[in-house]
């Protein structure tokens, strides 16, 4: 899994590529981590758990990114080595969602210089399959 931080107008785009929806979901994650900050501490920090649902794979994107925006504020912390369990909805009668789980290591801000992202969009969002794996492409608003 990869990621890049594209240049995007006024805003910051994040692309990122991984052999499974799983890896892809992480690679944005982190890339949103490094929109926010050149320089993440390796050490320490306590490793927080979460779930996200959502009725479609973009919007599942879009949630899961935005908990981590919510968590950020939340818990004052840069959610970063970021991980994510993504679940297609069953076949059966049962609820038509698809689910996240994720965790992520929550570094303090204050031992970080964090610049401050105020929310995913889903302006020019992509999430596709390709031959390699998947590829995404989401742009946060700054």
């Amino acid at each position: 899994m990869s990621f890049e931080l594209r240049e995007h107008t006024a805003d910051v785009a994040v692309e990122a590529v991984g052999e499974s929806l799983d890896a892809v979901f992480g690679a944005v994650a982190d890339g949103m981590a490094a929109a926010m900050c050149d320089e993440i501490p390796t050490d320490g920090d306590e490793r927080f758990d979460f779930s996200v649902t959502a009725e479609g794979r973009e919007a599942l994107l879009f949630d899961y990114l935005d908990e981590l925006i919510y968590e950020r504020d939340v818990r004052v912390v840069l959610p970063v080595d970021n991980e994510a369990t993504v679940s297609a909805p069953s076949s059966d009668d049962g609820p038509n969602e698809w689910v996240l789980s994720g965790s992520a290591r929550g570094v303090p801000l204050e031992r970080v210089e964090a610049r401050d992202l105020k929310a995913v969009t889903y302006s020019e969002m992509d999430l596709s399959e390709t031959d390699d794996g998947w590829h995404a492409y989401v742009v946060f608003d700054v």
